[in-house]
């Protein structure tokens, strides 16, 4: 199975990238399975939805070169894997721009044919892994971790038909023991990689 691992951090000295580096590596663990690191930061991604984002959504002209370019990476994957500090409750904007323009009308799902939404990427598992720095009692009081499973793996996958396979928050970030973060994710990388090989992808 390939894997491609998308990772939203400007600082590649970050525990959001040593945990990314992790999954990557449980996955190539595993005999014949492999794994491409996205950086959007280092790779200079736009996340502006512009002009030309709205024009492919409306079919008036083809999706720009750099949203082509990531649909493709995302079509030689057997699953995607979304590393990600939490901001403010949510993905970061480069993230979730990245999700805006790439995520597009007629690739990841059609809305056109006047007989509902077309769910186009039921082939993709997506695991989620969010890091953040509060602890889980202060997540569950307010109830973000509903909210976010709502908002990102309903409001966004689902409706593409992306089946959201896992969803990890790695908690006290800043206080807690990175050591087993970094072995939670390496066993995540691992898990994605048996659960690809047990169902022949």
């Amino acid at each position: 199975m390939h894997a491609l691992i998308v990772v939203s951090h400007p600082d590649p000295g970050s525990l959001t990238h040593a945990v990314a580096a992790q999954i990557a590596a449980g996955i190539t663990a595993d005999d014949g399975s492999t794994a491409e690191l996205a950086d959007l930061d280092a790779e200079g991604f736009d996340p502006r939805f512009n002009r030309a984002d709205l024009q492919g959504h409306h079919r008036n002209a083809p999706f720009p070169a750099d949203v082509l370019a990531e649909q493709a990476r995302l079509d030689r994957a057997d699953a995607v894997v979304l590393v990600f500090p939490v901001y403010w409750w949510g993905m970061p904007a480069l993230l979730k721009g990245w999700i805006d323009r790439v995520f597009s009308n007629g690739w990841a799902y059609d809305d056109s044919s006047g007989q509902g939404v077309l769910k186009k990427l039921g082939h993709l598992p997506v695991h989620l892994v969010g890091l953040g720095g509060a602890d889980d009692r202060t997540w569950q009081k307010r109830g973000y971790t509903g909210a976010m499973k709502t908002q990102i793996e309903t409001g966004i996958f689902d409706y593409c038909g992306a089946p959201a396979r896992s969803s990890t928050l790695l908690l006290e970030t800043d206080t807690g023991d990175a050591r087993a973060h970094l072995q939670t994710a390496r066993s995540l990388g691992q898990r994605i990689a048996g659960n690809a090989s047990a169902v022949g992808r």
